[in-house]
């Protein structure tokens, strides 16, 4: 389970656009606005978000590999 709360935190904390984002993370515009509302992820787009937004291992697990999301 991804937590949106957070990863949105860290996309708007980026100050990058979410085009910028998408572009460096190695995705569509489309397909980032598709995981920030709860699509699920590939390895491969999770390790390109975490390398774009620069999220240490343990944010990037607490992220995308949340047992539990505050609602």
């Amino acid at each position: 389970m991804t937590d949106l709360k957070l990863l949105q935190e860290y996309v708007t904390d980026s100050g990058m656009t979410k085009t910028k984002i998408a572009q460096k993370a190695g995705m569509t515009r489309d397909r980032l606005y598709s995981i920030l509302r709860g699509n699920e992820c590939k390895a491969s787009e999770i390790e390109g978000l975490a390398k774009t937004l620069r999220l240490t291992n343990a944010i990037r697990d607490r992220i995308f590999f949340a047992k539990e999301v505050a609602k």
